[in-house]
């Protein structure tokens, strides 16, 4: 059967409503949906002050709820390769988790402000990427690399050494992006119930902390 778009909004929908059925009847059974793990303990990410600060912020999800990007990368792979571009530039990687948003251009606008150089990169869980600047708008970024389904390892290394060469003020060439026009349909479904994961575990009373992965990630 061709997988069509109409088809494939018609099993978003259909998945979304169950899952909107699921939480109704919780509710109902006095066991309401939570959902949301808990950051209790963890430090409030707060400005940094070094100039050779990258911050990356990951989303609410971000290898607790999802541990591998939509076409399967390890989000701990994701995080080292981002981390050693950033180092291999001579500039400082910090990670903190944005929890109060699931929309990358937002996360990444989120950690620009509050890194020391004024650059950073938000990372969804499914794998989109963006590099942000502090003073700009949240959907007028630096780059934009929204074909998660295509991204390798490889592209994150050159990611992360981008955001350090804005930082350093140097000409920057853009990453060539690989396009697939048949990458939406293909993925639309499960980047939909990832995007939906990752939107229930926002959490607005808690904005930003300070992050390292379950299997505490080297820098270095």
């Amino acid at each position: 059967m061709e997988l069509n778009q109409e088809l494939i909004e018609r099993i978003t929908r259909l998945v979304i409503e169950k899952i909107n059925l699921q939480n109704e009847q919780s509710e109902a059974h006095g066991t309401p949906f939570t959902g949301k793990t808990s950051y209790a303990g963890y430090p409030v990410a707060k400005k940094g002050t070094n100039p050779k600060e990258v911050v990356v912020g990951v989303g609410p999800a971000f290898q607790r709820e999802i541990k591998k990007t939509i076409n399967g990368l390890s989000l701990d792979d994701v995080l080292k390769n981002i981390t050693a571009g950033i180092e291999e530039e001579g500039m400082i990687p910090r990670v903190v988790k944005i929890l109060k948003t699931s929309d990358v251009c937002f996360m990444a606008l989120e950690a620009a402000k509050i890194s020391g150089s004024g650059i950073g990169i938000g990372i969804q869980s499914k794998g989109t990427t963006v590099i942000h600047q502090k003073d700009l708008y949240p959907l007028s970024n630096l780059e934009l690399f929204s074909q998660a389904p295509l991204m390798t390892l490889k592209t994150y290394r050159a990611i992360g050494k981008n955001a350090a060469k804005y930082v350093k003020g140097e000409k920057v060439s853009p990453i060539e992006g690989v396009n697939d026009p048949m990458v939406r349909a293909n993925y639309q479904v499960k980047a939909a119930l990832m995007h939906i994961k990752e939107t229930e575990l926002v959490d607005v009373s808690i904005p930003m902390i300070e992050w390292r992965s379950e299997n505490e990630i080297s820098f270095r």
